[in-house]
């Protein structure tokens, strides 16, 4: 009846099946006795039967035997009973002791641990001081990092995403979410508020092994110390600072990213990412979105198929206010790579009437999101001011005396941080070692299309980056800036002092000449020359002057900031190398004290009247004509556009007079006949000659009005002056021999020269103070204020962005980020396969 098991030789080991060929199993069974033999070793059946009859008797009803039997069953169903609560009790009394046993590994596991933690923190202490010389490799977690900074940084076009394994923490707002983080990390390193939103903006938090206790962010060199109280609270400040900033007016969350490296002994490697708290409603004080931006940022977290989710359930609150399970669900439907946490355990277990219901939770039954692990802890008694080391303490002994593992709701593995933070680094770590090559082989094809796209587009320009650009311009700048020095003194000069005498020159015509002319004798006409050249010297010219010098300068730094080199010229700099000229120009100031100066030279040289020889006063002469000559030719162009085209234009060119100008060319008229019968006329009329003229046009039926008259009479008068002045200026070639002697006994007078070579004198001197000022003092202040705004332009990110622009270096800057991250990812990769 037996079975046929040759169907199932297989499960037998091998060496069953070879015994007979070690073992004679015929000689084994003759050396055995018979069964006769054996049938005569066997108790005797019958006398036992006979024995078993007699001892009935005795316990028959009624016999003596009777009350015996009685009392002895009555024993035996008390033993019975007894033997069930015994029973019972060593049930518990074992789970008591298993228990126990437990908690007593995980106690000398924690004390192995310790110890180790100490010897590594040792061995970390001496390798940093060099005593085994030898170069510390980068840890993996580092180079990791690094790589997420990167490309937390890049601009993901050309459909290159990025998904690189993290941690991502998600919970409710005040599920304990920073709490557990902080737990993991050994430190209270964020901010703390009671019941309002702290965490405004992820924090990437990378940890990993180290002899000291310290937090460094990304973009600082400063090192926290996270064993002193103070470091710890200067640590919170800066992150919450750094949040703020973060923030946009306007918004209540941001999206940008804090990185943050914790290092210490015993620190499980691995990267987090703690992410705002997720909300049912937009309080008061909030920004309308702050739910959807929180929403979003969480998505765009979790949807990389590669992030560990760790999903933060409060357990104190019941199970369906939870918001942040279905967000869960909903990135992560089949919980593979997801890890399920409930917090304050210790007030849950004091809440809630039924225990089983946190068993429920626990295994995901009350839930509709599935996970790769459940896990129970406490992160303390809510007060802020607790040490990692006594929420440690008062969380063992919390489930050492937890009815939640006593019952087996929970097993050991699934309770404290500790344990929360060896799965969730060996989780991180798998998922690294799964993911990362395919993500390397992603960005080397990325990199060959930009580099293929690179060489159609620009096959003959190297691939500058927005950085290498920056440094390009900033030499040619600075190139550009020592031309300024290499300018010659000539040049300088001949500039400033063109461009101050254009400037001052209707001044002096206005203001001091054609007042001086009207004098009758030369003590008159030198008197009031004497008195508003101080008056312009002591209030107008020299603040004019260093105007010109100013406006010079500019002008110069322009010409040879905007100057283009031919083929050489690139245009990609023109926005930057405005930016820094406009910069610069604005920040330069010139000297205070050069006013104060350049005053008193001026005001001696236009107090010298003696021209030294006759090569002087032809210069004056000449100076002199050509101002009068062209403020005579601008005169005319002024006439002509009052009175309109003459008679040869307006048939030439068949164009005629508005009724204004026809007007005006009668007033011109009548006021040229009244100048040629008295040359000498003062330079305004009184008013009966204004009433003359008028009465003598209404006579020929021009009606005409008396401002009309009056601003006619200014430009007629000033031409008849100006052709004066230039008649006596022909006649005064000759004249030096006449002013050497004080023009005694000659009719000839020409103060006029005098003047105009005193303001010639003027000009020249203070063209070479001002060239002294510029290459002595003022060039060089400038090139310190170029150097100083490009300085703040290097340093300033958003700022090159803005001013290198294009195309051509976008595709450079994502060349040189797909680069880097490939060759550290490599790096990566080949350190994660030595340490495997």
């Amino acid at each position: 009846m037996l079975p046929d098991l040759s169907d199932y030789k297989w499960i037998v080991p091998d060496f069953i099946w070879e015994l007979d060929e070690h073992i004679d199993f015929e000689k084994l069974s003759k050396a055995l006795p018979d069964a006769e033999d054996l049938a005569k070793l066997l108790p005797d059946f019958d006398k036992i039967g006979e024995s078993l009859s007699s001892l009935k008797g005795f316990f028959s009803p009624g016999s003596q035997g009777d009350t015996a039997f009685r009392a002895t069953d009555q024993g035996y169903e008390n033993d019975k009973q007894y033997k069930k609560v015994s029973d019972k009790e060593k049930i518990d009394q074992l789970q008591e002791e298993l228990l126990h046993t437990q908690l007593k590994y995980q106690r000398i596991l924690e004390r192995l641990e310790k110890e180790n933690k100490e010897l590594r923190k040792l061995v970390l202490q001496k390798d940093d001081k060099g005593i085994h010389q030898r170069n510390l490799k980068k840890s993996l977690i580092d180079m990791y990092s690094e790589v997420l900074d990167i490309l937390s940084d890049y601009d993901a076009s050309y459909n290159t995403q990025d998904h690189l394994p993290r941690v991502v923490v998600v919970g409710d707002q005040s599920a304990g979410k920073t709490s557990v983080l902080e737990m993991i990390a050994q430190a209270r390193i964020f901010p703390r508020g009671s019941g309002e939103m702290m965490t405004r903006s992820p924090v990437k938090v990378t940890l990993s092994e180290g002899p000291h206790h310290v937090a460094l962010f990304k973009d600082s060199s400063r090192e926290f110390d996270l064993t002193k109280e103070e470091d710890l609270a200067a640590l919170r400040n800066e992150i919450e600072i750094r949040m703020r900033k973060s923030v946009k007016e306007g918004c209540t969350v941001s999206a940008e990213t804090i990185s943050l490296n914790v290092k210490g002994p015993g620190l499980q490697r691995m990267v987090l990412v703690d992410l705002p708290g997720v909300i049912s409603t937009v309080t008061s004080g909030m920004a309308p979105d702050t739910k959807d931006t929180i929403f979003s940022i969480s998505k765009a977290y979790m949807q990389n198929p590669n992030a560990i989710i760790l999903c933060i359930q409060d357990g104190s609150v019941d199970a369906e206010r939870s918001i942040v399970t279905d967000l869960v669900s909903q990135m992560d439907p089949h919980g593979k790579r997801t890890i399920f946490v409930l917090t304050k355990v210790d007030l849950a277990e004091k809440n809630v009437s039924s225990p089983n219901r946190i068993q429920q939770i626990i295994e995901g039954k009350l839930f509709p999101m599935k996970a790769l692990g459940y896990f129970a802890v406490v992160t303390g008694k809510g007060n802020s001011s607790e040490s990692i080391e006594s929420i440690k303490e008062y969380e063992e002994e919390f489930f050492q005396n937890s009815k939640l593992l006593k019952t087996c709701m929970l097993k050991a593995h699934q309770v404290t941080t500790r344990n929360l933070s060896l799965a969730v680094s060996d989780c991180f770590w798998k998922m690294v070692r799964e993911s990362v090559e395919q993500q390397a082989d992603a960005f080397k094809a990325t990199r060959f299309n930009l580099e293929t796209e690179w060489k159609n587009n620009y096959p003959r320009l190297r691939e500058l980056d927005r950085n290498e650009l920056f440094e390009k311009a900033k030499n040619e700048i600075l190139d550009e800036v020592i031309s300024l020095s290499q300018v010659t003194p000539k040049h300088w000069e001949e500039i400033l002092q063109k461009t101050l005498w254009e400037r001052v020159s209707t001044h002096v015509i206005e203001n001091i000449y054609l007042p001086a002319a009207q004098a009758t004798n030369s003590g008159t006409f030198n008197t009031t020359v004497d008195i508003k050249l101080k008056q312009w010297t002591d209030k107008q010219l020299p603040n004019k002057a260093v105007e010109v010098a100013w406006e010079t300068l500019q002008e110069e730094f322009s010409h040879f900031m905007t100057e283009k080199k031919g083929k050489e010229h690139d245009d990609i700099f023109d926005k930057l190398k405005q930016a820094v000229k406009e910069e610069s120009i604005k920040r330069h100031k010139w000297n205070e004290r050069a006013e104060d100066s350049l005053r008193v030279i001026q005001h001696n040289t236009l107090e010298d009247r003696s021209i030294s020889d006759k090569q002087q006063w032809d210069a004056a002469i000449h100076f002199m004509e050509d101002t009068l000559q062209s403020r005579l030719k601008d005169t005319e162009s002024v006439i002509e556009d009052m009175v309109g085209p003459d008679w040869k234009k307006r048939w030439l060119y068949w164009v005629g007079r508005t009724k204004e100008q026809n007007i005006r060319n009668e007033t011109k008229n009548e006021l040229e006949k009244m100048i040629k019968c008295n040359e000498d006329h003062a330079a305004y009329l009184a008013n009966d000659e204004v009433t003359t003229v008028r009465k003598n046009l209404e006579a020929k039926g021009v009606a005409v009005d008396p401002c009309l008259i009056k601003d006619t009479w200014h430009q007629v008068y000033r031409r008849h002056f100006l052709r004066t002045a230039l008649s006596h200026c022909n006649l005064c070639r000759r004249g030096f021999y006449y002013y050497q002697r004080h023009f005694v006994d000659s009719e000839l007078e020409c103060n006029d020269v005098v003047l105009f070579w005193r303001i010639q004198r003027m000009l020249a001197i203070t063209a070479n103070t001002l060239r002294q000022q510029l290459t002595n003092t003022e060039v060089r202040r400038l090139e310190k204020n170029v150097k100083e705004v490009l300085e703040d332009f290097a340093e300033d990110s958003d700022k090159k962005v803005k001013l290198l622009t294009g195309k051509r270096v976008q595709l450079a800057e994502d060349l040189k980020k797909v680069r880097e991250i490939q060759e550290k990812l490599e790096a990566f990769i080949e350190a994660l396969h030595q340490e495997k």
